[in-house]
Order: structure tokens, then sequence, then C-alpha cells
């Protein structure tokens, strides 16, 4: 198996200043198919810390959508227009989608990526301490596939969510740290 590593150059050729076009573009959301929105919306918010943000109901087409993200209450709109707008304009929310009917379905029900074939891998959370955080991902009975030191990266781990969704586990100022 060979691999292909970019030199500098290829990388400075690769990755050039942005267009002017693009300066406010934003990473607004990344979706997840969920199979039962009681557990999912249970572990954002009460395992992860996330807020719900606003919720979208599809009747005619039997789905349901969940933005959840790190916002404070007090900066949700109450009107929806302007609850909307504020929404969409969010950095980094997760819009879990339910498509009705899958929580009673037996087994898993979507493909994390993580498995062949091989596709989306994860989502990364910030936090303050690894150790601390996952002290309480246990007592909380949250699925770890990495432990903080397990592996041969320390001081990161992966959890799991209902669906079986990794979500890495890393503090910025490990990182900042470890990585060369």
């Amino acid at each position: 198996m060979s691999t292909t590593f970019l030199t500098e150059e290829e990388l400075e050729k690769a990755c050039h200043e942005p267009d002017e076009s693009t300066k406010d573009f934003i990473m607004q959301q990344t979706m997840y198919r969920i199979k039962d929105p009681k557990r999912s919306l249970e572990f954002y918010t009460n395992v992860l810390g996330m807020r719900l943000l606003d919720r979208f109901d599809f009747p005619e087409m039997k789905f349901t959508l969940y933005f959840m993200g790190y916002e404070k209450a007090e900066d949700r709109p109450e009107s929806k227009p302007e609850r909307r707008k504020w929404l969409f304009s969010r950095p980094a929310t997760i819009e879990l989608t339910h498509n009705w009917g899958t929580e009673t379905e037996e087994g898993d029900t979507y493909h994390n990526g993580n498995t062949e074939p091989r596709g989306f891998g994860h989502i990364g959370i910030n936090v303050p301490d690894v150790y601390k955080a996952c002290e309480r991902f246990d007592k909380l009975g949250v699925k770890f596939i990495k432990t903080p030191d397990g592996g041969k990266m320390k001081g990161l781990a992966f959890i799991q969510d209902p669906d079986g969704y990794w979500i890495e586990i890393l503090s910025a100022v490990q990182m900042s740290k470890d990585l060369k």
C-alpha cells in the first residue's frame, strides 16, 4: 500500500487563500439520521450538554429535524422568522433527522461510516478536560470506542451516540501541546 504525502509546495498550491466571495461562508451543520429522537435528544442534551435550538416537522414527508448546538438559551429569538435566521447563522450545529417509524425497526437503521464501506468518520467536541469528561461519560453509561489512555494517541477519546456515530472528545489545550 502506497501513501501519498503532499510536499509543502503542493500543500501551498492546494490550500491557497480563499476567494474573497467566500469570506462570509461558515460551516453551519452536520446532519445525522437518527433512529429514536427520545434517545438522541437525551444524549445530546444530557450527555454532551447541547441545547435544542429548533425543531421542524414535515408531516407530508414523514420526518422531523432537530437542530442541536452550544448556544445560550437567552440568545434564541422568540419570533419564528428571527429564530430561523439566527439558527441558520450559527456555526457547527448538528441536524438530527428522524424519519418517522425508524424507532420501531429492529437493529441498526443507519451506517455510521466507520465500518466498510468507510465514509463519514466523526465529529469532535472540545472539552476543558478530557479525563474528567470521560469519567462523567463512563458514569452515564456512554459507549467508548477509545478511552483517553487507549491506543497510541493519549489524551483524547472516542464515544458513540445512540445510533453508533463516533464523537471525538478532545481538549484544544492538550491538542496544541501534542500535535507537532
